[in-house]
């Protein structure tokens, strides 16, 4: 069972700045991505970010330039650096994981528990 444990949501005003992480606990799997997700309520999922085994990242246009995802592979952590928090940036902020079993090659996805981030004018 892999577990995705997520931090750093919280309040904050209009043009700073949070850090959110998420650490993946479990044995027995690789990892191939893990992304940021972003909910608000009466809306669909957003993907916000995604970053794959390789380091490669990829944004949504709604925060490309003032967001930046990395990861630790020591770790199983993932980052999200948000700066210029904009009121629009509020929502519950989940953690994906795309990765696959050792013992059988299956690939799985999981999801965090979601953090709340808000931001106020």
């Amino acid at each position: 069972q892999v577990q995705l444990v997520e931090s750093g949501g919280g309040l904050v005003q209009a043009g700073g700045s949070l850090r959110l992480s998420c650490a993946a606990s479990g044995t027995g799997f690789s990892i191939n991505a893990m992304a940021w997700h972003r909910q608000v309520p009466g809306k669909q999922r957003e993907l916000v970010a995604t970053i794959t085994s390789s380091d490669i990242t990829n944004y949504s246009d709604s925060v490309k330039g003032r967001f930046t995802i990395w990861r630790d592979n020591a770790k199983n952590t993932v980052y999200l650096q948000m700066n210029s928090l904009t009121p629009e940036d509020t929502a519950v902020y989940y953690c994906n994981l795309e990765g696959y079993r050792h013992s059988s090659f299956v690939h799985f996805a999981s999801w965090g528990q979601g953090t709340q981030v808000t931001v106020s004018a």
